[in-house]
């Protein structure tokens, strides 16, 4: 996961917190957390690059619309990458009292 860029990870999270997504969907998830438009320049290709790199799954529902999945290896890093930040988070908390 370190060789992802934010927006990646960003996609990750969406992917995995819906039931195979499309990429409008996807989108407007990110526009939401944004707060502003994410053009199809660069969405798809960050969509492809995960896809590349084993972490989602991609399937057709059409011919025009393709969904998205996590794969087991994209759960694992994102469980991993939860678990490395939850150590900074905590100690954060921990401090704040």
């Amino acid at each position: 996961m370190y060789d992802l860029t934010a927006f990646q990870r960003d996609v990750l999270y969406t992917i995995a917190g819906q039931d195979e997504p499309h990429g409008l969907a996807i989108k407007d998830e990110l526009e939401e957390y944004y707060e502003t438009e994410i053009h199809h320049g660069r969405l798809y290709p960050n969509l492809d690059e995960v896809v590349d790199k084993g972490l989602v799954e991609k399937g057709e529902l059409d011919k025009r619309t393709n969904y998205y999945t996590i794969t087991a290896r994209g759960q694992r890093e994102l469980e991993a990458r939860r678990e490395w930040e939850e150590q900074y988070v905590e100690s954060l908390t921990s401090s704040a009292e």
